[in-house]
């Protein structure tokens, strides 16, 4: 019988394997992206916003760690068709939560990452270039 450890450690390779809306949205009409330079972590995620103000679509593409790419997956099938309201009051104790094994700080941060971009591409509208035109913020890396 496996135990609650084993099921999460499944949960998180089944979702890096087989990740959710892992791709472009060319119809997106919101953009981040992030890394961390400590470890190479890369995540871009795409946002389409319909008019009642909830995330219709959310799709990501990245390369990184399993952590980090597992946590991508699961945060975008789970912000999927909730308000930008919700999405903002998502915190990083959910994210943590949500992704399920403990994780030691400087793992957390490979988790955080995705959650950190989704944050920001809620403010970073993509113009009719395909521009974001969000203002640059700070990585993981240089946080300290």
């Amino acid at each position: 019988m496996p135990n609650e450890q084993d099921i999460y450690e499944e949960h998180v390779l089944d979702h890096y394997e087989d990740p959710y809306h892992r791709g472009t949205l060319e119809s997106a009409s919101h953009m981040h992206e992030g890394n961390n330079p400590l470890c190479g972590d890369r995540i871009v995620i795409t946002l389409k916003l319909d008019d009642s103000g909830k995330v219709s679509e959310a799709w990501f593409e990245g390369e990184g760690c399993v952590i980090s790419q597992a946590s991508a997956s699961m945060l975008i099938e789970r912000m999927e068709g909730k308000t930008i309201e919700e999405v903002k009051a998502f915190t990083a104790e959910e994210m943590l939560e949500l992704f399920g094994p403990k994780l030691t700080p400087n793992r957390q941060k490979c988790c955080l990452l995705s959650w950190k971009i989704l944050q920001s591409a809620l403010h970073s509208p993509i113009d009719e270039d395909g521009d974001s035109s969000a203002p640059g913020g700070p990585s993981l890396g240089e946080e300290q």
